[in-house]
């Protein structure tokens, strides 16, 4: 698919409530803002016209919501997981001032990029509000990328402080001469530890992480902001280097039930499991049960679909239930990463009550392409083109982005994602097959965790590594009252791989795969692969896993 993020204008100007015209600079046009404004780029909150950053918006919620939850932790002791310690908008504030003095007392400047290197925690986040407040360019690094791609983009963003843990210090410290000439000699380097920088930055009489701990900050050594301006860089972020080295673009400017989420974003695969889920405890619940939630879906799908208010009784019976799962607050649902199913989110927007926004984008578009409006009933889309900013450089002489998907346009102006132009094969008798659609369908099967899909152009027929639900697996092998000493037996039970198949054969028919969309099922061993074996990626639980092919 082709995606060229520009309108055709020649004149700007600017109308009121941080609304403008496209404009055209040097030759250069910023694209509309979206389908919901088309002639105009929106680029100012209507109602607070003084947001303008990333830096705008943090300092407008630390000072209306001061003492609201803003970042939560749980902390795990002897390997159980205790409940949330949270830190409020207005501790998160003076960690963010305290984190960038602390940069300042270092001697870095304005401009300097500051890496990133550890999973989602809330000094991750501390961290890139003080690169936001001080004008320093944040650069995300991840584990999954390797040491040696990420000793690649501390030298190509020329990164001079890096935020990182235990387990991430070795590979940025280990080689620094060799690997990293961007940072100082190893005897110039400094070791500076999260609790240390605060106290520098801020001059803390008793310091406690950003766990909740009560810390009690002073003001000696801060610093005043340095906020950035509407055209300075405000992050570098690098993709997975799928084709060589990692690629950077840059940004400019301008357990869930205990979380209770009131935004909750995820990937298709999970919102699967959670379809898969409601709908075999539906399922087993009784025909009493079952006649109840499906006079009650569909009622409340009839209102959906039909723009009409659904009855509160159908909550109150059926779906507060199925709200609970997820804390009972959702107000928006949102998916990317891959295609998310018709059928499933249409389930999820009659059982949760709330929109369900599909989006689509890439690292080299900021993230986002198109994204579905909150009021748009239809689905199988990922919404109309969103762009926002000014485009640089892209991949060919006519400035289109080549983004490696297959889309299809559809009426009104929205955007449908087939498939991955390389995810596509042709089996020995000359049908294509996209396996990322059969992989969607198999997801929905009860026994199926994970599901990956193979076939090649030497055999006319498909085959799968299925990566058991676990859970599953034994509830339903109590029902049959099989016998077994541990889950690997159990897999290697021949009834186990007949009910398997039998559930993947319906789900499939259900969905209407074609004939040779179908797993076949050629009567190959079943083998369980012990947890870490890397050919395969297992779910969280279980303490084995088996594989069919």
């Amino acid at each position: 698919m082709l995606y060229r993020p520009e309108v055709q204008c020649s004149s700007s100007r600017e109308i009121a409530n941080g609304e403008m015209e496209c404009v055209q600079v040097e030759g250069l046009l910023f694209p509309c803002a979206s389908a919901r404004s088309p002639l105009k780029l929106v680029y100012r909150f209507p109602d607070h016209s003084e947001i303008g950053s990333l830096h705008d918006i943090f300092v407008h919620s630390v000072e209306s919501f001061q003492d609201y939850k803003y970042l939560g932790t749980r902390i795990r002791i002897d390997g159980t997981v205790g409940d949330y310690k949270w830190m409020t908008y207005g501790e998160a504030g003076t960690a963010r001032s305290a984190i960038g003095s602390g940069l300042r007392h270092h001697g870095l400047q304005p401009g300097a990029c500051v890496g990133l290197y550890f999973i989602n925690r809330p000094e991750w986040m501390i961290v890139d509000h003080a690169c936001s407040a001080f004008s320093y360019i944040s650069v995300p690094l991840y584990d999954t990328l390797g040491p040696d791609a990420v000793k690649y983009i501390v030298n190509h963003a020329e990164i001079r402080a890096i935020f990182c843990v235990p387990s991430t210090l070795n590979a940025v410290v280990g080689g620094v001469d060799e690997h990293l000439p961007s940072l100082p000699s190893a005897t110039g380097v400094k070791l500076v530890s999260y609790t240390m920088l605060l106290s520098q930055g801020a001059g803390i009489k008793g310091v406690g992480g950003p766990d909740g701990g009560g810390s009690v900050y002073g003001s000696s050594n801060m610093h005043p902001f340095w906020p950035p301006r509407p055209e300075d860089v405000a992050t570098i972020c690098y993709t997975s280097g799928t084709t060589g080295t990692p690629k950077d673009t840059l940004k400019l400017m301008d357990d869930l039930a205990a979380l209770r989420p009131t935004i909750f974003s995820s990937v298709p695969r999970l919102y699967n499991r959670i379809y898969a889920g409601i709908s075999n405890a539906v399922n087993s619940s009784g025909v009493l049960k079952e006649r109840l939630f499906n006079a009650a879906y569909n009622s409340k799908r009839q209102a959906v679909m039909n723009g009409r208010k659904p009855s509160p009784m159908w909550d109150s019976l059926v779906f507060n239930k199925i709200k609970d799962k997820l804390g009972g607050r959702v107000r928006y649902l949102t998916s990317g990463a891959s295609p998310l199913s018709p059928d499933v989110m249409e389930f999820l927007r009659v059982c949760f009550g709330c929109p369900v926004i599909e989006g689509y984008g890439m690292t080299e578009t900021s993230c986002v392409i198109s994204t579905m409006e909150e009021d748009d009933n239809l689905t199988g889309h990922v919404g109309s083109p969103n762009p926002a900013g000014m485009w640089r450089e892209v991949v060919d002489d006519d400035g289109w982005l080549h983004t490696g998907d297959i889309g299809l346009w559809l009426p009104g102006g929205r955007l449908k994602i087939i498939d991955r132009k390389k995810n596509i094969f042709k089996l020995a008798h000359g049908q294509y097959i996209a396996p990322e659609k059969i992989e969607n369908v198999y997801a929905k099967c009860k026994f199926v965790a994970q599901c990956f899909v193979y076939g090649d152009s030497l055999n006319s027929y498909l085959v799968a590594v299925i990566c058991v639900d676990p859970d599953v697996l034994k509830e339903w092998a109590a029902s049959e009252n099989i016998k077994y000493e541990d889950l690997g037996q159990l897999c290697a039970d021949p009834r186990t791989k007949a009910a398997v198949l039998a559930d993947m054969d319906a789900v499939g028919r259900e969905a209407q795969l074609r004939g040779f969309e179908f797993v076949n099922n050629t009567g190959k061993s079943w083998r369980v692969y012990k947890r870490g074996d890397r050919r395969v990626v297992w779910p969280a639980e279980g303490d084995k896993e088996a594989v069919g092919k």
